[in-house]
């Protein structure tokens, strides 16, 4: 009768002999589960080009890297217990390690043949980016389990130390990649480097276990993989022109307008900056900032101005030209766009013209009390105003900077039936005295979307010179003001910290 210790594998050698070093175990798991940490990273971002970055897209990104390390431990798991492992794991590691690297180009012709970010395009998108190597480098942990198992008695260390060692390798992955390679690479580079890192080591698992037969072998499709998947990532379209820390950026000419420039963050344009007149505003909703300025604060009047979220600066540029002492401070969270602002679209901060990088939301909360006169919320992560911004709490913050005559202009992005426009008035009317929205009339009655403008204070708004400046510069905006405003509002929850589901609201798949 056998025992635990003399069990055979299906080679038919003793389990005690097909362990691995341990050092070589570790490092195998230790790899491979880091590997698909940064894959669920990266490849949020390497969708937020063609998609952008919401809660469905975090989330579909996030579900299938869940997925596939649950598929791929499962059926590495049922296959260890029927072959050999060590003939297997060399190629898992070549294979996963070469489709990290094809992945790149495959989201990238996939994203480029898309159009629009619906539910569909975003679940294929994510699946394309983890699936299949997250898959393959996840069965590669509970075959190493396999071979480590000399005996039933060591089972419980065996697995713990090895599940904790891939744990650490996870870890180790995702506070490098977040805090540090995204900050000083770009997502195609940390893609196709963690994919190369992985399938060279795996080649070097083949060469150390070459004297097992059959598991040195390596088959030639696998290579050939790899090299047509790096030719193919060196190929392959890319919306970027930049690879910021947070957006993949670019900046384009007007071929209309000789000096005008429209910055494009991820799937939006952001910004249009007409580098020879900085009271050239080219979108409506910036427009209708400029007649909220005409219309509350005396011509030519220098203001104390808070911008949350700056893209190219339009607004503070247009301030500083046509409101000479103006001061304005800029806080933008990319430093990558601050550097595009000043290489490609002329900006030169001042004493007068400041900008911070930081968190809005962070910013606001640093803001001295009673000080601004104007604040100009124009921040959007993705799709969206980030939720952060939104909020109460976030309100508060707003009126504690502002001085008591001081004006909020925001800027939102809806789509009907407008459920986050409505959510965002209801807040706002919770915090200031007086709330206005500005928009086009099939955008006030629901029956359409874009851009609206909600203006918000302490003191009295003048609705009717608002309404006379947005025509004077060519909108076609009306304003909404008291019953009309209630109306609009209806029942609508106020956001706060606790709740606040923006993405949701915003329903960008209906």
């Amino acid at each position: 009768m056998s025992t635990a210790t003399d069990r055979t594998t299906p080679g038919g050698e003793a389990a005690g002999s097909t362990a691995l070093p341990a050092w070589v175990a570790a490092g195998i798991t230790f790899l491979c589960s880091g590997a698909v940490l940064v894959m669920e990273i990266v490849g949020l971002r390497l969708i937020a080009p063609y998609v952008g970055v919401t809660v469905q897209t975090s989330t579909a990104i996030i579900g299938f890297a869940l997925a596939a390390i649950a598929l791929g431990a499962w059926i590495g798991g049922a296959v260890a217990d029927r072959a050999d492992p060590r003939r297997l794991l060399a190629p898992l590691m070549v294979a996963g390690g070469a489709l990290i690297v094809a992945v790149l180009p495959l989201v990238r012709f996939t994203g480029a043949a898309l159009s629009g970010a619906d539910a569909g395009g975003v679940l294929l998108l994510a699946a394309v980016a983890v699936v299949v190597p997250a898959a393959l480098l996840s069965a590669v942990p509970p075959m190493v389990v396999k071979l480590q198992l000399a005996s039933l008695s060591e089972t419980g260390s065996v697995v713990g130390k090895l599940s904790g060692i891939g744990t650490l390798g996870g870890i180790a992955a995702t506070f490098a990649t977040g805090f540090v390679l995204v900050a000083i690479l770009p997502s195609s580079v940390i893609l196709v480097a963690t994919g190369a890192v992985t399938a060279l080591a795996g080649v070097a698992v083949a060469v150390l276990l070459r004297r097992v037969p059959g598991a040195g072998q390596l088959p030639a499709s696998l290579l050939a993989l790899a090299v047509v998947g790096g030719g193919l990532a060196a190929v392959a379209p890319t919306p970027c022109e930049e690879e910021t820390a947070y957006h993949c950026a670019r900046v384009v000419a007007d071929p209309d307008r000789e000096s005008g420039r429209v910055l494009l963050l991820d799937t939006l344009r952001h910004s249009y900056v007409d580098l020879e007149d900085p009271t050239h505003l080219e979108f409506q909703y910036v427009r209708a900032v400029a007649a909220v300025t005409d219309a509350v604060f005396a011509e030519g009047e220098p203001l104390s101005a808070l911008h949350v979220g700056g893209g190219g600066l339009t607004v503070p540029r247009y301030l500083a030209e046509v409101r000479p002492g103006t001061e304005s401070l800029v806080i933008e969270v990319d430093p990558g766009v601050v550097a595009m602002d000043r290489e490609q679209l002329g900006l030169e901060t001042s004493d007068e013209l400041r900008v911070r990088v930081a968190d809005g939301r962070v910013g606001l909360a640093e803001e001295p009390a009673g000080q601004r006169d104007l604040v100009v919320g124009d921040a959007f992560g993705g799709l969206s105003v980030p939720w952060q911004l939104t909020t109460l709490e976030a309100a508060r913050l707003v009126d504690r900077a502002l001085a008591d005559d001081g004006v909020y202009a925001m800027n939102l992005i809806d789509h009907p039936p407008l459920s986050f426009v409505r959510a965002e008035l209801a807040t706002l009317r919770e915090v200031f005295g007086h709330v206005l929205l500005l928009g086009r009339a099939p955008a006030l009655a629901g029956e359409d979307g874009g851009n609206l403008v909600a203006v918000a204070s302490q003191r009295p708004l003048p609705a009717e010179e608002i309404a006379a400046a947005l025509a004077e510069r060519d909108l076609e905006w009306q304003v909404a003001d008291g019953e009309e405003l209630e109306r609009f509002v209806g029942d609508a929850g106020v956001l706060t910290d606790d709740f606040a589901p923006v993405d949701q609201l915003l329903t960008p798949y209906g």
